[in-house]
């Protein structure tokens, strides 16, 4: 797959925010100095700032502008700024299938994460779900046209490569096991088949039992993405299949101390897998 553009764009910003500190300009002061170098003087505060936030992407002239006035004078270094800007520019694998996945922010980050750490409520992992499973699932969420469904059940499929990647990320997965009482017996049986077959030193899965009671991860499912050189995120999910992308560190570290407090309540790798192995047997 290709690099994320999503990731291209965090980085650009936080890299272009951190020149400007480090020259010690405001966003008004950078953009008064932009004003006066830039030939169509379409240079404002919040331009700079929404450059910043990434709501606006980066011309390669206005990021030589930027470069300028924040003293990146390198050539190397430029030509490194220009190249990231460029591939920040470009579209995700997953374009084609934009009209059902929207901008595709989740999946794009997936692309490039090192580690994928994730406690899931109602149903499994896509990363982790059979084909029949997801249409199942997909079928469940009110989407009726058939065609939608295969396409929604193929962007599943292919997201499931990085798996396969040398690369791959280290995935940790922590299921409710209300999750897994939400399929037909069959199609029950054919995913726990896959979970136990596709497990892994880097591949692991644990089982949160009802026998715990109430517990920290209550609020709902949610992933952290981690990535070799840039800081982490965390998707939220919402109601309605939506989800949220957080990227303030506190946030962060309050979603990782309550993954912990899932994770030790769950059941161990291998007592989850005794789990499945019991259940797949209560369904043969």
């Amino acid at each position: 797959m290709a690099a994320s553009p999503t990731l291209r764009r965090r980085r650009l910003a936080r890299q272009l925010l951190r020149l400007r500190e480090d020259a010690g300009l405001t966003a008004k002061q950078a953009a008064v100095e932009a004003k006066k170098r830039a030939p169509d003087k379409s240079w404002f505060e919040a331009k700079i700032t929404r450059i910043e936030t990434r709501k606006q992407r980066v011309r390669d002239a206005d990021l030589q502008v930027l470069l300028d006035i924040y003293g990146v004078t390198d050539p190397d270094e430029r030509e490194a700024y220009r190249r990231l800007a460029r591939e920040a520019s470009k579209s995700g694998w997953w374009f084609g299938y934009r009209d059902i996945l929207g901008a595709g922010t989740y999946i794009d980050l997936e692309t490039e994460a090192s580690r994928i750490r994730t406690y899931q409520v109602q149903h499994l992992p896509g990363l982790l779900q059979t084909e029949g499973y997801a249409r199942t699932m997909i079928h469940a969420g009110g989407v009726a046209d058939q065609d939608e469904v295969e396409r929604r059940v193929e962007v599943r499929m292919v997201r499931q490569h990085i798996l396969s990647r040398a690369d791959a990320p280290r995935l940790w997965a922590i299921i409710d096991e209300t999750a897994f009482r939400k399929t037909p017996p069959e199609i029950a049986a054919e995913q726990l088949r896959h979970l136990l077959d596709v497990q892994r030193p880097t591949l692991r899965v644990q089982v949160l039992p009802d026998s715990v009671g109430p517990h920290a991860g209550m609020d709902g499912s949610f992933v952290i993405l981690d990535f070799p050189h840039d800081p982490s995120a965390v998707y939220a999910e919402q109601t309605g299949g939506s989800g949220l992308l957080i990227e303030d560190p506190e946030q962060i570290t309050l979603y990782e101390t309550v993954l912990d407090h899932v994770q030790a309540a769950a059941l161990s790798v291998e007592e989850s897998r005794d789990w499945m192995k019991r259940r797949l047997n209560q369904l043969d």
